[in-house]
């Protein structure tokens, strides 16, 4: 069973910086497609970053340049670094994890879910 554990949110002004972790169970982080997802009040979920098994990466155009997912195998950890934060990255943040690649994962679902970590970006 896949088990994903988030942690490092928290409450930031516009212009900070925060490091999202998933600490994931057995080697998920090397064998599995890998995601930050985000979800703000009244909105729909929103897929952030991912990486492959092979580590690449792919951003949404709202995040590219600011935001960094990388992962540790040997941690078994999944990491989102987030710089210049602006209010509109606030929300749920939640990691997933999926054996088939991301477009795949991204097309029909990703299988499993973090329980969510909440950002907070005040302006």
């Amino acid at each position: 069973q896949v088990q994903l554990v988030e942690s490092g949110g928290g409450s930031v002004q516009t212009g900070g910086s925060l490091r999202l972790s998933c600490a994931t169970s057995g080697d998920t982080a090397r064998r599995y497609s890998m995601g930050w997802f985000r979800q703000a009040p009244g909105k729909e979920r929103e897929q952030v970053a991912t990486i492959d098994s092979d580590g690449r990466t792919g951003y949404a155009d709202s995040v590219r340049g600011r935001f960094t997912i990388s992962k540790d195998n040997p941690k078994n950890t999944l990491y989102l670094q987030m710089n210049n934060l602006k209010p509109e990255d606030t929300g749920m943040y939640y990691c997933a994890a999926d054996p088939r690649p991301p477009w795949l994962a991204s097309k029909y679902g990703y299988n499993y879910w973090g329980q969510g970590t909440q950002v907070t970006v005040s302006s």
